[in-house]
């Protein structure tokens, strides 16, 4: 997987690809040209919201093991959050 370079974007879904998260719901603002995806795996959900227009502009949010929102930022972050999450599952 060759990620170099590329934006959050594309690196956050080569990711969710490789580890098999599935996409739960898409909503559509069609006034706004704005898309909300929501992806899930086991407990662990995250959100994307993209215009439509410009996917690599994408901003994503996440929930830690206490509830408590966790805006990504990079997609180490996005991976310790879902981590932290999985480790939490007996």
């Amino acid at each position: 997987m060759n990620i170099r370079g590329a934006n959050l974007h594309t690196k956050v879904h080569n990711w969710i690809d490789t580890i098999g998260f599935r996409l739960n719901t898409v909503n559509t603002d069609q006034k706004n040209r704005i898309t909300t995806r929501h992806y899930f795996f086991e407990t662990f959900n995250f959100f994307e919201k993209s215009k439509d227009d410009s996917p690599e502009k994408a901003r994503f949010m996440c929930f830690d093991t206490y509830g408590e929102k966790v805006k990504v930022k990079s997609l180490l972050d996005l991976q310790a959050a879902f981590f932290e999450n999985i480790s939490q599952l007996k």
